[in-house]
C-alpha cells in the first residue's frame, strides 16, 4: 500500500494579494503582494479584511490561523494621479521594448533631444531604447540618424501604467486571485 504525503508547503510560497478598500488591486505591476507576515501583522492591526484562505495554516503555542490568500484595505488608498518618473516606469509604457526596433533586450533609456543639445529627463523626452539603438543614435537628433520613436513619448497616467502591468502577468497567480485579477489574455507582451 501507498501513502501519500502532500508537499509540505513553505509560508514563504503563500504571499497574499493586497487590495485596496474598493477590492481593486493596489498596483497590477508588479502585482501589490504582501509576504503571509505582513499580512497577519495587518490582519491583527486591524487594517485589513480577510477575503480568501490559503490550505496552510501556521501555528504557535497559543493559536493556529490559515494563511490569507487575498486581504483587502479596510482604508481606501487614493492612488497617486501622476505616477513617479522612473526608469521601471518608462520601460512599462513603452512596453518593455525598444522605442527604434521593438527588441526587448539590454533595455536604457534614450533622450530623444539629447541632453548635449538642451533636452530634458521627462516624461515627454525619454524613451526605452536597446543597447544598440542607444548607441547608434548617440547624441544626435533623431531627423540627423533617421531614428524616430515608433511612438511618441508622453507621461502616463496611473491608469495607463495600470492597462500596460496588465498585459505582463506574473509567473504565479493563485486561483483565489483571479476574481480580483483582470489580465488582456488575447495580447502578447
Amino acid at each position: 500500500m501507498t501513502v501519500h504525503v502532500p508537499p509540505v508547503v513553505s509560508p514563504d510560497a503563500c504571499p497574499a494579494l493586497v487590495l485596496n478598500a474598493d477590492f481593486r488591486p493596489l498596483s497590477y505591476y508588479p502585482l501589490s503582494l504582501w509576504s503571509w507576515q505582513d499580512a497577519l501583522k495587518a490582519v491583527f492591526m486591524d487594517r485589513v479584511n480577510i477575503v480568501s484562505e490559503y490550505d496552510r495554516v501556521v501555528r504557535s503555542p497559543s493559536f493556529s490561523f490559515r494563511l490569507p490568500s487575498v486581504v483587502c484595505l479596510k482604508t481606501y488608498v487614493k492612488p497617486s494621479r501622476h505616477p513617479a518618473f522612473t526608469r521601471f516606469n518608462v520601460f512599462l509604457r513603452d512596453r518593455f521594448s525598444c522605442q527604434y526596433c521593438t527588441a526587448r533586450d539590454e533595455l536604457t533609456f534614450d533622450h530623444v533631444i539629447p541632453r548635449s543639445k538642451g533636452g530634458l529627463t521627462t516624461w515627454e523626452n525619454v524613451v526605452a531604447a536597446c543597447s544598440p539603438c542607444n548607441l547608434r543614435k548617440g547624441d544626435k537628433l533623431p531627423a540627423d540618424v533617421e531614428m524616430f520613436p515608433l511612438q511618441k513619448p508622453y507621461a502616463p497616467t496611473v491608469n495607463d501604467l495600470h492597462r500596460a502591468g496588465k498585459l505582463f502577468p506574473p509567473n504565479f497567480l493563485h486561483e483565489s486571485w483571479m476574481d480580483y485579477l483582470y489580465w488582456d489574455s488575447e495580447l502578447e507582451p
